[in-house]
């Protein structure tokens, strides 16, 4: 869909008429659903905050979310990447696909899943290992041996969590893990 709202051509008789037409939510899979969420929910955004293609970060207590407007709907997921915890919020949106500003990781925001690994290298969700790598345009680096890269190499990269999200009259609500402190929902 569009965007939260859109405009249709002016007729002689009408004039403008606005179509209320809510965004989809991003269905993702259940098994990455954040532990203890899907029971209350909290209003963190609006919509008009949070246009198609964007990305927005809110913070409630300790816990940092990115919401994302994609293509296909909007969806809630921890504002860190599954690497090295550098924000997603400041990275780069493409359709489903959000980019880590940090090592250059991309992950699918569909499906939770590493799309392009980090370039310093590590174990994938399933104990895969990969190894570091150059991006093009940029000097060949060989494969580091200090203490520091072997804990990178050792450094899991996980799926992508999600936070169960709705949409109730313009406003984008999340459901939080149950037992968190619950100060009013913040943004940086």
């Amino acid at each position: 869909m569009a965007a939260t709202s859109r405009w249709r051509r002016p007729s002689a008789r009408r004039g403008y008429h606005r179509c209320n037409m809510e965004p989809r939510i991003l269905a993702v899979p259940d098994d990455l659903l954040a532990i203890g969420t899907g029971h209350a929910f909290t209003a963190v955004a609006s919509l008009d905050e949070l246009p198609r293609g964007a990305m927005l970060r809110v913070t409630r207590g300790d816990l940092d979310l990115l919401l994302a407007h994609t293509e296909l709907g909007v969806c809630a997921t921890d504002d860190r990447c599954p690497h090295m915890s550098a924000p997603l919020s400041v990275g780069v949106l493409d359709e489903c696909i959000v980019a880590c500003p940090l090592h250059s990781g991309r992950f699918d925001l569909q499906t939770g899943e590493t799309i392009r690994f980090p370039t310093t290298g590590g174990l994938d969700a399933d104990g895969g290992y990969h190894p570091p790598w150059t991006p093009p345009g940029s000097p060949e680096r060989p494969e580091p041996t200090d203490l520091k890269a072997r804990a990178r190499a050792l450094t899991r990269v996980r799926r992508l969590r999600f936070y169960p999200v709705r949409i109730r009259a313009g406003s984008i609500e999340v459901s939080f893990p149950s037992g968190r402190p619950d100060p009013p929902a913040g943004r940086r």
